[in-house]
Formats: C-alpha cells, sequence, structure tokens
C-alpha cells in the first residue's frame, strides 16, 4: 500500500514538472541536439511501444549503446531504449534491435509493454521504469552498475529515494568491489561484481606486421602531437607507426614525420596483397583505416595519442592492454578516466618525458575483465 502511494505521488509531481516544462521542451527541440529525443521522450512522436515481447535492453547516450553491442549480438531480437539522439543513432546500427526513446516517466504506466527481462545500464535509475518492469517483465536487471566516488555523497543525500527503486531491481552487475559496497549501501541487493562491460574487447587480427627493429605505436594522435613526441623517441633503436586519429590529416602527418626519418605509407605496402607486411623503415605513416589492433598485437611499446594535447581527452587503452603492452599517456585523458582505472600499470608522463618512461614502462594488464558468457546466462535464466 505504501509503495502505491509513494507512486501516486511521484507520478503526480512529475506531472506537475512536466506541465510547466513544456514551453521550455518546445523551445528546445529546435536545436539539433534535441530535435529528435524530446518530441519522443516528451510527446511521444513517432515512438510508440515495443510490439514485441524481449528482452529489453535499455542505455543512455553513445558510450552505454556502444559498450552494450557484445550483449546485444547474443540475442536474435531485442528492444532497446535510449535517452540522447546519439544513443538512438548508434543503437540503429545493430540489427537485431527495436529502437525506441525511452518517454518520460509519466507516459510509462502506458507505455512499457512486458517483457522477458529488462536490462538497464549504468546509472539510469528511473524509479517507473523499474517499478512497472518489476511487474510487467520476468527480472529487472542494472548492469555495468557503478557509483563514483566523487558521485557517491550525492547519492547518499537521496538514500531514502534510491533505496525505493532497488526495492524493483532483482539483480545488479557491479563493476568492481568499491562499487559493490557503495551499492549495497544505497539499499542495493543480489549484487555481483562481474567487472566493466566497456573493457570487453574481442580482436580481429587480419594481418601480421613483422618488424625490423622494436616497435612503437603511436596511436590515434591529433593535431600537434606528432611533432611534440617524435623529438622524444630514439629512431636508431626504434621503428615507429603513426595512426593519425583522423584520415583527413594523413597528408598533413606525412609531411610532418618526414622531417624525422624516411618514412613509408602502409598504403603503398598494401598494394601488394599479402597477410604477412614487411615493415622496412624507421617511420611508417599508417594512412589505412581498421589497422590498429593489427599493430598493437605486433607492438612492444604503446603511445596513446589525443592525451598530450589538452583539448581531446584521451583514447581508450583497453586494445592495447588487452594485448599486455606498455601503454605511455599523457595527462590529458580526462574523458578515459574511469577505463584507465580499468588497466594496470598505464605509465602517465609529461612528453618531456617519454624517453625515460619507455625504459621503465611494464606490461598492462585489464583489472577487472569481464566474463560475457557469465552475463549472457544471468540475463537469459
Amino acid at each position: 500500500m505504501k509503495n502505491k502511494f509513494f507512486t501516486a505521488f511521484y507520478l503526480l509531481f512529475l506531472f506537475f514538472i512536466y506541465l510547466i516544462s513544456i514551453p521550455f521542451l518546445v523551445i528546445l527541440s529546435f536545436k539539433e541536439k534535441y530535435k529528435n529525443s524530446i518530441p519522443a521522450r516528451f510527446f511521444l512522436l513517432n515512438n510508440p511501444p515495443f510490439n514485441k515481447k524481449l528482452h529489453h535492453f535499455h542505455s543512455c547516450s553513445l558510450g552505454e549503446t556502444r559498450a552494450l553491442k557484445p550483449v546485444i549480438e547474443r540475442f536474435e531480437e531485442v528492444n532497446l531504449s535510449v535517452i540522447t539522439n546519439t544513443g538512438f543513432n548508434e543503437a540503429k546500427k545493430y540489427k537485431n534491435a527495436n529502437v525506441r526513446f525511452l518517454p518520460f516517466e509519466i507516459f510509462l504506466p502506458f507505455w512499457l509493454k512486458p517483457c522477458k527481462n529488462l536490462v538497464v545500464m549504468e546509472a539510469e535509475l528511473w524509479y517507473m521504469l523499474f517499478y512497472l518492469a518489476r511487474r510487467r517483465c520476468n527480472k529487472t536487471i542494472l548492469l555495468n552498475a557503478r557509483i563514483s566516488e566523487k558521485s557517491y555523497p550525492k547519492y547518499l543525500k537521496f538514500k531514502w529515494f534510491y533505496k525505493k527503486i532497488f526495492e524493483n531491481i532483482d539483480i545488479v552487475l557491479a563493476q568492481s568491489e568499491e562499487d559493490k559496497k557503495r551499492l549495497l549501501s544505497l539499499g542495493a541487493k543480489n549484487v555481483e561484481v562481474v567487472g566493466n562491460i566497456k573493457t570487453y574487447f574481442e580482436p580481429k587480427i587480419t594481418r601480421e606486421y613483422i618488424k625490423k627493429k622494436p616497435l612503437i605505436v603511436l596511436a590515434s594522435t591529433h593535431k600537434n602531437e606528432e611533432e611534440i613526441i617524435l623529438p622524444k623517441l630514439d629512431l636508431d633503436k626504434f621503428q615507429v607507426a603513426v595512426v593519425p586519429r583522423h584520415p583527413e590529416r594523413f597528408d598533413e602527418v606525412y609531411n610532418i614525420i618526414k622531417k624525422y626519418g624516411k618514412v613509408e605509407k602502409l598504403s603503398e605496402k598494401l598494394k601488394i596483397k599479402s597477410e604477412k607486411i614487411n615493415l622496412d623503415k624507421d617511420l611508417i605513416l599508417i594512412d589505412k583505416m581498421g589497422e590498429l589492433v593489427n599493430l598493437y598485437k605486433t607492438a612492444d611499446i604503446v603511445i596513446l595519442g589525443g592525451s598530450f594535447v589538452d583539448n581531446v581527452g584521451g583514447h581508450n587503452p583497453i586494445e592495447a592492454a588487452y594485448f599486455n603492452k606498455p601503454i605511455i599517456s599523457g595527462k590529458y585523458y580526462f574523458n578515459q578516466m574511469a577505463l584507465y582505472k580499468e588497466v594496470e600499470n598505464i605509465e602517465v608522463c609529461e612528453v618531456d618525458e617519454i624517453n625515460e618512461v619507455i625504459k621503465k614502462a611494464k606490461p598492462t594488464k585489464i583489472k577487472n575483465r569481464i566474463d560475457l558468457d557469465k552475463i549472457i546466462n544471468i540475463i537469459e535464466n
């Protein structure tokens, strides 16, 4: 009875908020960022309920939706709801997914249909979503759950509310033991540590590179990084493969790196159709997309670009760490902090320290590598 009273009061409160927000929502809907999501979520425009009783996955934006990919691929067909335009565009790439925007909570009582199991990513803790799914679906699961140290005090201030949400979540799959402790303190039950799903990586090696010296892969570089990093490297001792992040920079980067020695373009080498490619020069421009994983397998050292300039925020270290390669990074990795924490032995340094750090760099290791089969088994059974 208490839950029904709380739920009715909660919906009434949200309805009041919705009414006073309508003018602002209409204005925001004209912005490119919200032109699809706001009409769909707050006015149900072109956003009908799912019409098949399948597993219902839910994520927020691009990163969470992309992380769900290996899970979703294990099913013949799923329902997938998202919050943002970027999440929606990513979700539409999955051929086995029926995709919708998740409506604002006041619409969920008549929009949300029965499903097999509801699987929600990370911190998408919508009370009405879990409350209704608990009554209409077999199970409710929170996947890749985490509460950061920084945000934990904010969660504690509303502990009474999160306890209400967790009453409607059957299983919580946490990223780490620290996350488990915080989730339990907020009222979560049946919490199991399975690791961070964003660490899942299943490489497909399509080519073998044969090096003549130890190989440094300068990966996913951005403007100005080649010019500040290459002078610090010992080209008598190492070969260096430079992999620009964006293909439109290929010509620009070629003109930069040829100042430091003889350069070969990978695109020229690939004209000879072979699964084995000899790297002959000290400097190799990787002007072909999709080769980074093959290079990681061959590399002796990986220097992650996007982290030595302050306007990018770093790149994902998981692919290189999968092969246990020593990884060197700059200090500007603010967009990848969660994944950096999942990798042991990443060396973070100033650009002037690179040469010394290379001498002491150790093999990396992914800390909480997930067992995808275990997660699928929990969802299916």
